[in-house]
């Protein structure tokens, strides 16, 4: 992995919410994680999450379910994932792009839009989670050619300052997300396209949607969202199995090492 940073990447991610880095993953690199990720999946049949969690994230037949195949937490039953997600250096990477001193792993996932799969509506991560930072942070890593075609990833640049918590469900209206947002109509969009090998890096309040997947080939991607070292819970379950919820009181600090465990840390 390529974890280097100019400062004017790190200045265009702040301005922006994202950043797209060109040579992240070398050859060799890129076919490890597709194997492990193929893996992975296998292993997991229609489960979403891996290694526990939320047993009522299961596979079916919804418009979501069409919009992507969706494994979450691969690291937690893959070497190979592992290595690549819990690696300091790209957690020190992410601490310098989000200006933070430390990082956990809150959860990777594979997102695969199969041929002819539905878009991915606007929406923003950090809503979903169970912890609300406006330091949170995804890295998205192509797998295969991300086009125009097969549903590369479209970001609204700068909508991480202007974003709450407010949020819509991944659904067949598109736009849902600008009930919330109108001042986000105006926005003129990044076209992430990349290519295999590449990533972006975007903040967990950046605005941000997919097209359909208009080719008889899958489009596929690794992700890992990480979480600011000393976030706290807000309430909502989000991957968390019945049992940690359980145990957990809004604004308890998630800082369970098996579950999040600290990626890097300044100290």
């Amino acid at each position: 992995m390529n974890t280097n940073l100019t400062q004017a990447q790190i200045d265009t991610y702040q301005h922006d919410g994202c950043l797209i880095l060109e040579e992240f993953l070398t050859d060799d690199e890129l076919n490890e994680m597709r194997t492990a990720v193929a893996e992975g999946v296998s292993k997991m049949g229609k489960q979403k999450i891996a290694g526990g969690g939320n047993k009522d994230l299961v596979e079916g037949d919804t418009y979501y379910d069409r919009v992507f195949l969706q494994r979450l937490n691969l690291w937690r039953i893959n070497d190979t994932i592992k290595k690549y997600f819990l690696n300091p250096q790209l957690g020190e990477m992410l601490c310098k792009l989000a200006g933070i001193d430390g990082i956990r792993i809150w959860h990777d996932q594979t997102l695969q839009k199969q041929p002819w799969g539905n878009p991915t509506a606007w929406h923003l991560d950090n809503p979903y989670w169970s912890f609300h930072s406006r330091n949170a942070l995804s890295i998205w890593i192509a797998l295969d050619d991300a086009t125009v075609q097969n549903g590369c990833l479209y970001y609204l640049p700068g909508s991480h300052t202007m974003a709450k918590y407010d949020n819509v469900d991944i659904g067949e209206n598109i736009s849902d997300l600008f009930k919330f947002y109108p001042e986000f109509r105006t926005i003129e969009p990044i076209v992430a396209t990349m290519k295999a090998g590449m990533a972006g890096v975007h903040n967990g309040l950046t605005a941000h949607a997919a097209g359909p997947n208009m080719t008889p080939y899958p489009r596929r991607a690794m992700t890992c969202a990480y979480m600011p070292n000393g976030a706290k819970f807000n309430g909502q379950q989000n991957i968390l199995s019945d049992e940690q919820v359980a145990r957990l009181s809004v604004d308890d600090v998630l800082d369970d090492d098996e579950q999040n465990p600290l990626v890097w840390s300044r100290t």
